[in-house]
């Protein structure tokens, strides 16, 4: 099971969740649960502040509640951060959402961002996985 709360309109629930499903069956693992938050700044500060101990802004946060081999978790993803971000990297708004998507799910099922190695691979993991989107998916 997949949800999203507050998705923007522009993306396509029904796409993405497909995308998804591929994702981890790719990488040997399947959804239990997956709870996906579209926040602003404020609100992923504010998690991240009561939750983490963070005094800062970020695009994501992932809380991981795996229990054996089906994933679980809720996402957070700050909708202003991602649009800054991707206003800073000159890339298109829907395909840095897609990659900010894609990270948490990464997250859950394993991977790293903490060192320059982990942070190397999980982009790489991005990449691949944003490539293999729908069609409709990268034009959205």
């Amino acid at each position: 099971m997949i949800n999203f709360l507050n998705l923007p309109k522009e993306q396509d629930e029904e796409l993405l969740i497909r995308w998804l499903k591929e994702v981890t069956k790719s990488e040997g693992c399947h959804i239990n649960m997956l709870l996906y938050h579209f926040v602003n700044d404020e609100e992923i500060l504010k998690i991240n502040q009561n939750y983490l101990q963070h005094d800062y802004y970020t695009d994501i946060i992932t809380f991981d509640y795996t229990e054996g081999k089906g994933l679980k978790g809720e996402i957070f993803i700050s909708l202003d951060t991602v649009t800054s971000n991707a206003k800073q990297l000159a890339e298109s708004y829907e395909k840095e959402l897609q990659r900010v998507i894609v990270h948490g799910l990464l997250h859950l099922i394993g991977y790293k961002d903490k060192t320059d190695r982990e942070g190397a691979e999980m982009r790489e993991k991005e990449d691949f996985y944003l490539n293999l989107r729908p069609k409709k998916l990268k034009n959205s």
